[in-house]
């Protein structure tokens, strides 16, 4: 944390806490395009302007400007920026897996891009500007398979699978917004390079499961070298990777066992790798369950890892699931290890917790994901497959099938006026229209309400950015003064706000 001088403080105010507040593409036919209206209708006055989502989706996504107040308010909801200053912010955003971009390349071309501009532009659409790729299969691809399936590390190559579908799609989403950043994530390395779980150095030629055999740990470091290289040589912005997806995980159709003992000893080889190249791709740890999946000996895994200073000076931070535990542990890894970053990389939706309607999934994502990642310091939020069809397809036997998607479209007709928003979609909105990459949550004091959290941000154009959950079951008002304006913030009972202006 630093310290310094925004504005000078006017009134007196409680101060509250950060929180307070298998086939090939087919094209399908062409349809009138009916978005989402991400952008909203024109608005005459629009000083400061607010996108509000209710639970209940009577207000849908809906934007609205509002004009400045005066800058020298005396009311009771006033709320004041403080010169506290709190982590920068690198964006939000979901997983553009290969079963995505199968999906995607099935709608038609003018469908598939209003679809991606409502996301992914930041001046047609909410501007969402972080994704994770898998690097290699994953349990939703269109097969299991690495960049390097034959033995030796000679014979790395890009896959025919990702040129089919992987690269399309991120050509189009760069095109719309160069900005975009990758969080990559490793399902399996390739099975050659596996031991057994035991560790006796057996080989272990399997997809699920196995270790990373030491003998390889040069070899898989290049592996990872040549990966950000290659993505890189494309024009896309590698901005980290983790070195295992769920490290603690024996099953799904892809998988490798990666205890801390064994991340700590890969990180001193492809750490040293990554300067030797050149890189400046972040390396995060972890990548898994805020509960470490039950296992004692897991417990606090990246910060086992930060104990030793030699691997330690490799890793950017850690990043986090939340498919067990609470998110009450990211407050003990930032103590813990505060000059480390804290990155949320994957939750998913599905029906073993969809089933209670799309407004309690929205609330509680929101809350313990969006919120809940971003006052415990978190730099950005990815969520899971951008798009799967209303099936759920495709996805790995032996891999998730009863997920959804961010978005789900039919798949008799791929066409937009058939796409599902789901609640992800509306995580990912509300935070990006608002926050924007290089932001720095600021703090705040005076109103607070019941049932209400809301946090702000100075973003890099020096425009504010609010983002405000009411899980209450009245309606809030705030009123957030500068030195120069005021802007009042009207939030319907159960809704999410996104609010921001520039003084």
């Amino acid at each position: 944390m630093k310290k310094i001088s925004l504005y000078a403080i006017v009134g007196l105010f409680a101060l509250c806490s950060c929180s307070c507040g298998g086939k090939d593409p087919v094209p399908g036919p062409e349809p009138d395009p009916t978005p989402m209206p991400a952008p909203g209708p024109a608005v005459e006055t629009a000083d400061a302007t607010l996108w509000t989502t209710t639970f209940d989706k009577t207000r849908d996504f809906e934007k609205k400007g509002v004009a400045f107040g005066k800058a020298s308010t005396m009311s009771p909801n006033a709320v004041r920026f403080t010169d506290e200053t709190f982590q920068t912010v690198d964006g939000f955003g979901l997983a553009v897996t290969q079963a995505s971009c199968y999906n995607l390349l099935r709608m038609s071309a003018s469908d598939r891009t209003a679809l991606l501009k409502e996301l992914f532009s930041p001046t047609e659409g909410a501007g969402s500007s972080l994704i994770r790729v898998c690097i290699g299969g994953s349990d939703f691809s269109m097969d299991e398979y690495t960049w390097c399936d034959k033995e030796g590390i000679a014979n790395f190559a890009v896959h025919e699978s990702e040129k089919q579908f992987l690269f399309p799609i991120l050509d189009e989403i760069y095109k719309i917004n160069p900005a975009v950043q990758i969080i990559g994530s490793p399902w399996s390395c390739p099975r050659w390079m596996k031991m057994d779980v035991a560790g006796t150095g057996a080989a272990f030629n399997s997809w699920t499961s196995g270790r990373l055999n030491p003998k390889y740990y040069a070899d898989y470091a290049q592996y990872f070298v040549m990966w950000v290289k290659e993505m890189e040589s494309r024009g896309y912005k590698v901005m980290g990777v983790t070195l295992q997806n769920e490290p603690l995980n024996h099953g799904n159709s892809m998988s490798l066992y990666m205890p801390w003992e064994d991340q700590r000893d890969f990180l001193k080889v492809v750490g040293p790798a990554f300067e030797k190249a050149g890189l400046k791709t972040q390396i995060l740890l972890f990548d898994h369950n805020y509960n470490y999946d039950g296992k004692a000996d897991q417990r606090d895994y990246p910060l086992n890892i930060y104990a030793d200073a030699a691997a330690a000076k490799y890793a950017a931070g850690s990043a986090w699931h939340n498919y067990g535990g609470s998110v009450s542990e990211l407050d003990k890894i930032h103590q813990a290890a505060p000059e480390k970053g804290i990155w949320f990389t994957e939750a998913s939706i599905g029906t073993w917790n969809y089933g209670k309607g799309f407004g309690a999934q929205f609330q509680e994502d929101f809350r313990d994901i969006v919120l809940g990642t971003l006052k415990r310091y978190g730099k950005g939020v990815t969520l899971w497959n951008l798009m799967l069809d209303d099936e759920g397809k495709p996805f790995r036997p032996g891999g998730c099938s009863t997920c959804y998607g961010a978005v789900s479209i039919d798949h008799g007709s791929y066409a937009l006026k058939t796409v599902d928003r789901k609640s992800h979609w509306y995580d990912i909105v509300h935070a990006s229209v608002a926050v924007k990459p290089g932001a720095v949550r600021i703090g705040t004091k005076g109103h607070t309400a019941s049932g209400v959290t809301y946090l702000a941000f100075r973003n890099p154009d020096q425009s504010y950015g609010v983002l405000i959950l009411n899980e209450s079951a009245s309606a809030q008002q705030f009123v957030f003064a500068t030195d120069a304006h005021s802007v009042t913030v009207d939030v319907p009972a159960q809704a999410v706000v996104s609010a921001t202006w520039k003084d």
